[in-house]
């Protein structure tokens, strides 16, 4: 029969027990501190709502948030309807669940999974969002009367996936999102705001220090990423200006983005001057988090990171639809 420990040697153990136990508990305490005051890197911190009252709405991440806006700015940029935003929306939240991975199926990539045997780009281009997008919709036009198709067959006959009916389950989340991104739903789109980094940045191939970029500058790349390089010349962007109406005096601000909304006369665009300005004014709220975004004002609404709700509320000033102000971090 073993010998009994010690009365001390039983002490020691208890305590050195006690003490590890003791260290995982403030490890998870601390963790639940820091999940709770940035939000966390996983959880929904964007939400979009129905311009109907009572609605529906969906929630989603920062990272979600980037990705769609550029998507619906890829498709706005090519004149093409709300109705096909919705579908690629809808085809990206099935593949990927909005978040540019680099691996799936074989050799599927990115947001729509698309694969590099299958003649859509190399591996590089396909995790480029913005190259990705501009491929669905290039198949997307080529199906005939793709506008008057169920969602699920018009994703399905670009996507030729094994999981045909599996899309239409993601429409109504699509919808919400192609009305708010294309400025059809004004004021609907919102996000915390608070500054963390979301792996948007990190699972993107596009140019690191350009990933990185904040402030003005940050902005205008970002534009030019979503929108295509005649963005600040059809949006006009300027860096600087009277920085948006707030509850404060407000002077020149060199944090500020000044987008003027112009018509877009792109062949095939039919959108409103308002739409426009709606669609600048949410892509900025998408990207609050990644581009450092603190405050965006349009038409006499404002949004304001890390305010109550994070909701748009009436701002000071003129109700006037003339341009987007975006107010950076310093």
């Amino acid at each position: 029969m073993p010998e009994p420990l010690p009365p001390t040697r039983k002490r020691r153990g208890r305590l050195l027990r006690f003490g590890a136990a003791l260290v995982v508990l403030c490890a998870v305490a601390g963790y639940l501190v820091v999940q709770y005051v940035t939000g966390g890197t996983d959880g929904p911190s964007c939400r979009v709502v129905s311009d109907k009252a009572d609605g529906p709405s969906y929630e989603f991440t920062p990272e979600q948030a980037v990705n769609a806006a550029t998507i619906t700015a890829v498709g706005t940029g090519r004149g093409l309807p709300e109705r096909a935003v919705a579908i690629a929306l809808a085809t990206a939240l099935q593949e990927s669940g909005l978040r540019n991975i680099s691996h799936g199926d074989r050799d599927s990539l990115g947001l729509f999974q698309q694969r590099p045997s299958q003649g859509w780009g190399t591996p590089k281009e396909i995790l480029d969002p913005t190259y990705a997008a501009a491929e669905f919709y290039k198949h997307l036009v080529k199906v005939r009367g793709y506008q008057d198709l169920p969602l699920t067959v018009a994703a399905q006959r670009v996507q030729r996936s094994g999981y045909p009916e599996a899309y239409a389950k993601h429409e109504p989340d699509a919808e919400l999102l192609a009305a708010a991104l294309t400025g059809t739903a004004a004021a609907t789109l919102t996000c915390d705001g608070r500054q963390e980094a979301t792996r948007a940045a990190q699972d993107t191939a596009q140019d690191t220090a350009q990933a990185a970029a904040t402030g003005p500058d940050g902005v205008r790349s970002a534009l030019v990423r979503d929108f295509g390089r005649d963005a600040l010349e059809t949006a006009a962007a300027e860096v600087g200006g009277k920085a948006a109406p707030s509850p404060e005096p407000s002077t020149h601000d060199t944090r500020t983005v000044t987008l003027p909304v112009r018509k877009d006369t792109r062949p095939g665009s039919d959108r409103s001057l308002r739409e426009r300005g709606w669609q600048l004014a949410h892509w900025a709220v998408a990207n609050s988090s990644a581009l450092r975004i603190e405050r965006v004002s349009y038409a006499g609404r404002q949004w304001t990171a890390g305010s109550t709700d994070s909701e748009w509320r009436t701002a000071g000033g003129e109700d006037g639809t003339e341009s987007v102000r975006i107010l950076t971090a310093r």
